[in-house]
């Protein structure tokens, strides 16, 4: 059975997922249109989002931890459109 992450962890784990999308090497050779690392971004902005999937819904949530997983989203947004764009 899996190991249950708290809330607080899995926040700091997203955003360190944030930050390796922000700090992946541009390849030299098609730039920011390389498809592996299109896909590389998308792939750790994605697992980003589902490390903080289910926070808002769990009960015991506090408003605060419910904030923080709305600006994770948004941050998650942001890097997208900046790293692709």
């Amino acid at each position: 059975m899996a190991k249950l992450i708290p809330a607080a962890e899995r926040i700091i784990r997203a955003r360190t997922l944030i930050q390796k999308a922000r700090d992946l090497p541009v390849p030299a050779e098609g730039g920011r249109n390389d498809f592996s690392y299109i896909a590389n971004v998308k792939d750790l902005l994605r697992q980003a989002r589902d490390m903080i999937k289910f926070i808002s819904m769990t009960p015991s949530a506090s408003a605060e931890i419910k904030e923080e997983v709305k600006r994770i989203y948004q941050e998650a947004d942001q890097a997208d459109r900046e790293i692709l764009q």
